[in-house]
């Protein structure tokens, strides 16, 4: 969709597949929209598009308030790319800008913030400064539009240094200031927002099909007792999780919506999964959203994955019966990766022997899970204790910005590391599309979303289980 004849094309169909993957601004009336957006199709001649909203503000445009340009799924192409573009960008999405600086942002990619800065820019039309800025200008209109905190709490939640710095970005965005954005939630004056002590209501959104079921069901099968729970009927299902966060602590439910299937295609309605997120620190926002958007594989194309596996024989069948079906990631990078080497049943024993209590019980959730550093002085000996000291000393890495083949060779490093769990530990823990686990009958045909092919196959045995 780099072509802009085509990308007109998109934008005149309203066609809902390509919202994230780039905007377009009318340069008529200053604003900029999401593809799919319900207004009149401007002229051509007055269109012009851009791979970020953080390139659209850049160039003076304000958001669309009517399709809210500013809330659509990330694209897809930084779940793939493995490239310093795509790295740094889901980087910048867990915040690390707002805490690290640009040159922390470049410190952890290995190359100099000029470099990256010049190389962002080239290929999204915005540095990152630029785009950690739309990103707490989205932060601060949730914050808003959700909840009572005042607008001077908000301002730093966000991740804005100073009020005004936040004010004349609310401004420049959505050409309203802070107190008019909160009046022009959905009902107005009169909406009933949320208080602190009852968390934040979110929604998180994506695009096509998105089949619920498979992947609260693999949450089920691998909750671990204090940290997390999957309770109630199926399709009525709801995750509650405990999150470390940089600044403090969370706990989140994530609720479940069944999909359809009609003639093999499948509908979900509205196009998001609803949660409440209660945090100690609102500065955890970003943060912690972005977190669950990898959990729950929110940000994938299920156009271009079921396209691709659906054309294989062997596949179509398992497409056709799950479109938009999901690869999930892991809420917690370094707690997946002990999790997959030590299994749930010793995953338990760890929670209650090491892991931080929370300072109010939520029901069952009762503990953080332990952190690494704390794993590695408690059982320093064998793989554990290699894997705990390798993520706490930072040998290896699984941030959002780490490079996946050297985590890899770092892993399969380890003292009897099994080169399975490094395989589930790249797919989950890393977020890649395109793993094979080792022995696995998985064709290169099935290139770049084998973790998707894997993720069919799984579920055809789990029926067939049944």
């Amino acid at each position: 969709m780099r072509d802009e004849d085509t990308r007109y094309e998109a934008v005149r169909s309203r066609d809902a597949r390509f919202d994230g993957e780039f905007f377009f601004a009318v340069e008529t009336t200053g604003i900029y929209c999401r593809p799919s957006c319900p207004a009149v199709t401007p002229k051509r001649r007055n269109v012009r598009f851009f791979s970020t909203a953080a390139a659209a503000q850049g160039s003076g445009f304000r958001a669309c308030r009517r399709c809210r340009p500013d809330s659509v799924p990330g694209s897809a192409d930084w779940n793939v790319r493995a490239d310093v573009v795509g790295r740094a960008v889901r980087l910048i999405g867990d915040g690390i800008v707002d805490r690290e600086g640009v040159a922390g942002l470049a410190a952890r990619l290995g190359y100099s913030a000029r470099q990256v800065q010049r190389q962002l820019t080239a290929e999204l039309g915005a540095g990152p400064v630029a785009l950690a800025r739309a990103q707490r200008a989205h932060t601060a209109r949730v914050l808003l539009q959700t909840t009572d905190l005042p607008i001077t709490e908000i301002a730093f939640a966000s991740g804005f240094a100073s009020v005004r710095q936040f004010n004349d970005t609310i401004r420049a965005v959505y050409a309203l200031t802070p107190s008019e954005l909160r009046t022009a939630a959905p009902g107005g004056r009169g909406a009933r927002r949320s208080t602190p002590g009852a968390g934040i209501p979110l929604r998180l959104a994506h695009r096509g099909s998105y089949q619920s079921g498979p992947v609260f069901d693999l949450l089920a099968r691998e909750q671990v007792a204090g940290v997390e729970e999957v309770s109630g009927p199926p399709g009525r299902r709801v995750l509650r999780r405990t999150l470390r966060l940089p600044y403090g602590t969370g706990i989140v439910a994530v609720e479940e919506r069944t999909s359809t299937v009609r003639a093999g295609i499948a509908a979900h309605p509205g196009g998001w999964l609803d949660a409440r997120l209660h945090l100690t620190d609102p500065r955890d926002l970003t943060t912690a959203v972005q977190r669950l958007r990898r959990l729950f594989d929110l940000d994938a194309d299920p156009y271009a994955v079921d396209e691709r596996l659906g054309a294989d024989p062997r596949l179509a069948p398992l497409v056709a019966a799950r479109p938009g079906l999901r690869s999930p990631g892991a809420a917690d990078p370094a707690e997946f990766a002990i999790r997959a080497l030590v299994g749930r049943t010793e995953a338990e024993r760890l929670v209650l022997r090491y892991g931080k209590a929370l300072d109010v019980a939520c029901g069952s959730l009762t503990h953080l899970f332990p952190e690494p550093t704390v794993l590695a002085e408690a059982e320093p000996h064998g793989t554990l204790g290699a894997l705990a000291a390798a993520l706490a000393d930072g040998v290896v890495r699984l941030d959002p910005g780490a490079d996946r083949d050297d985590a890899e060779r770092a892993l399969l490093a380890l003292p009897r590391m099994d080169p399975a769990v490094v395989a589930a530990i790249r797919v989950r823990a890393l977020g890649d599309p395109d793993v094979a686990p080792p022995g696995a009958d998985v064709p290169d045909g099935w290139r770049p979303w084998r973790s998707y092919a894997v993720r069919h196959l799984c579920e055809e045995k789990e029926l067939e289980s049944v």
